[in-house]
């Protein structure tokens, strides 16, 4: 809605609120608020500093690692030197801030006799364990370019010993992306080194990736805060570390698994128990204990943050009793014989008393946001209510290994809701709402109209109530993108939000919404699709991702049957499109088909990648098609390209049909 000339008046009082691009200074309320979170914590405890530093050998020389040519720095921890001072500025939630100076520790690390740490080049670690000939790794960081320079600053350090095993802990893409740049698909093949995984790996580690990639791209840009300038007015870190580093993403299959609830292995002289964790932090995930050294590497079932059980970036839900249950069987099982536990994030913690205490504690935290949010759920309340209630025990909420820099009791709170009982809380006006746009004008009309909404919402924003001031500028934004006092407005309220926030994920959210609504939409998304998970994905998963693709307008009323035969694999496949709808199914062939299609799963891949087309495998003859070419044509019309940058904080652009 554009105000008429009558509302001139209105909108000259809220001439400070026109679109800026450069962020705010905090406001008194919000410093009010970060000078209350000083207050109530430990600030001076510096034990987990000291911890973060226990150990160093040499930190990443200069705190840079190069991309590609071309490309930016794959790291570049020079960006953060402005955490190197000791007080938090009134921009930074003082808790965050200390966890991001924790953070910047970075390099090689001696943890106990024969285990090392590559910590601070990537947000995750690569642990680096001396067998008798050669090295055990334990993940990989994200990328090839970080995942290299960890293994050469270990060289430089350390005796030039062979890769002789490569462990992945689970399927999350930060833990298997740089396996290339510490070993090749040529000694993975041969079994020269061994690539072991948790049962399901390979599954887990391309699903979530494939079906809802392109959401969940979008979404990870607000979780983790990439498009946001690094600054203490921008991104400070990622709670499990700085950021994800950039550079070529790979994938080697894991060459051995581990398929029971507890497996023993002897690598090079060094045994190792694995203890499989399913369902907790990862759908595939394991814990090792290596018994001579007395250390315990808990994954990332324990880190010096309280994780997610639901993740900003969108994922399955996890099970925080479960994800509970386990921890206690590790405090158990190795409580009384492990000096050190260690992580695939953060840093170490050393002492059976203090390794005992964190388990114990960390343990609890998942096991109170669950037990909690299920009983105030039984007493009828709905998500909002839950999260706006629940508070940790001062035994935890003191605990900075439990505090939310990643996830947050808020909405892992919501998270168990969700995994209970879904989306619906039960009151009949909840189950069919209005689509949000429709319900944003007619609530703004209800209001009083914009002007009169903005000027209200203005004088909350001096009074503090910034969480109001950005429900409220969001609903005037979706009721009309092109109102820039409420774009301005919302982005002014969000900021403080992320300022006061003290998760990285809240903050990184907060402050990149306000960024699109003083900007627009200026970043590029994240990616996972790459040659490596596209060779990983199943034929049976790459079809059903096609199926998500089909616009069902343009099928409607159709029916089309396609033979799928793959020379390589000898996998053969019937394609079937009816009802607005495509399904396969394995191992027959259609006598009925349409056409029929024969070539290898690299051709495919290659398609799939738009590196190749089909008319151009079929001049080169890579691709056999019987029947009715047109057909498969007609098919592949239907499917629907996604933008990899949707809008989020304002109406979707694109025309969905």
């Amino acid at each position: 809605m554009n105000c008429r000339s009558a509302c001139l008046a209105v909108l000259a009082l809220l001439a400070p609120y026109a679109a800026t691009a450069q962020p705010n200074d905090a406001e008194p309320a919000t410093r009010a608020a970060n000078e209350t979170v000083a207050r109530s914590l430990p600030l001076a405890d510096r034990a987990d500093f000291e911890d973060a530093q226990r150990g160093l050998i040499a930190p990443l020389p200069g705190g840079v690692i190069a991309g590609a040519a071309g490309a930016p720095p794959a790291w570049n921890l020079k960006l953060y030197d402005f955490l190197k001072g000791d007080a938090a500025p009134p921009t930074v939630n003082p808790s965050l801030w200390r966890q991001a100076q924790l953070n910047l520790a970075n390099g090689l690390f001696k943890v106990a006799d024969r285990v090392y740490q590559v910590r601070g080049l990537d947000i995750a670690n690569i642990t680096i364990v001396e067998g008798d000939t050669g090295l055990i790794l334990t993940d990989t960081t994200l990328s090839v370019p970080t995942a290299q320079a960890a293994l050469e600053l270990y060289y430089l350090h350390r005796p030039k010993k062979p890769v002789v095993a490569l462990i992945y802990t689970h399927s999350h893409i930060d833990h298997f992306g740089g396996a290339r740049g510490l070993i090749s698909d040529a000694d993975a093949a041969s079994g020269k080194v061994k690539v072991i995984a948790p049962s399901g790996f390979m599954e887990h580690a391309v699903a979530e990736n494939v079906i809802a990639g392109n959401a969940m791209s979008r979404r990870a840009q607000f979780q983790f805060g990439a498009p946001l300038p690094v600054g203490a007015r921008g991104q400070v870190d990622a709670g499990l570390g700085k950021a994800l580093a950039l550079g070529a993403v790979s994938l080697i299959p894991p060459n051995d698994t581990i398929q029971q609830s507890y497996e023993t292995r002897s690598i090079d002289g060094v045994e190792i128990e694995f203890h499989l964790v399913p369902g907790s932090e990862a759908p595939s995930e394991m814990i090792s204990y290596y018994p001579q050294f007395k250390v315990l590497n808990m994954a990332e079932d324990t880190t010096h943050t309280l994780h997610n059980l639901y993740t900003l970036r969108g994922a399955a839900v996890r099970d925080g009793r479960l994800w509970s249950k386990y921890i206690g069987e590790a405090l158990d099982r190795y409580g009384d014989r492990t000096d050190v536990v260690i992580a695939q994030h953060n840093w170490p913690v050393w002492g059976r008393d203090r390794v005992a205490g964190y388990l114990r504690k960390q343990r609890d935290v998942y096991k109170f946001i669950h037990d909690q949010s299920v009983r105030l759920m039984n007493y009828g309340l709905t998500p909002t209510e839950i999260a706006e209630r629940l508070t940790l025990p001062a035994s935890l909420a003191n605990e900075f290994a439990a505090r939310g820099y990643y996830g947050s009791v808020s909405h892992n709170a919501k998270a168990v809701y969700q995994f209970y009982l879904g989306w619906y809380d039960a009151n009949p006006a909840d189950l069919n709402p209005l689509p949000r746009v429709e319900q944003a004008r007619k609530e703004i009309d209800y209001m009083g109209g914009a002007d009169a909404v903005l000027a209200r919402a203005r004088e909350d924003y001096k009074a503090g109530q910034y969480r109001w001031v950005a429900s409220v500028a969001s609903k005037l934004v979706f009721a009309d993108p092109a109102n820039k006092a409420a774009r301005a407005l919302g982005a002014d309220a969000l900021e403080q939000l992320g300022y006061q926030a003290e998760a990285s994920t809240w903050r990184n959210a907060y402050l990149l919404g306000a960024q699109e609504l003083r900007s627009g939409l200026t970043a590029t998304a994240l990616t996972t699709a790459n040659p490596d998970l596209l060779k990983a994905v199943s034929v049976d998963l790459a079809f059903d991702f096609l199926a998500v693709r089909l616009n069902p307008a343009k099928a409607e009323g159709k029916r089309i049957v396609v033979n799928w035969t793959f020379s390589d694999t000898k996998e053969t496949y019937t394609m079937t499109l009816e009802n607005s709808a495509l399904s396969h199914i394995a191992g027959k062939l259609a006598s009925d088909a349409d056409v029929s299609v024969t070539l290898s799963r690299p051709t495919f891949d290659a398609i799939s990648l738009k590196q190749r087309s089909f008319l151009g495998a079929i001049a080169t003859g890579d691709l056999w098609v019987t029947g009715n070419p047109l057909k498969l044509r007609e098919l592949f019309g239907m499917f629907d390209e996604f933008s990899p940058n949707f809008e989020v904080i304002e109406p979707v652009k694109a025309k969905v049909e």
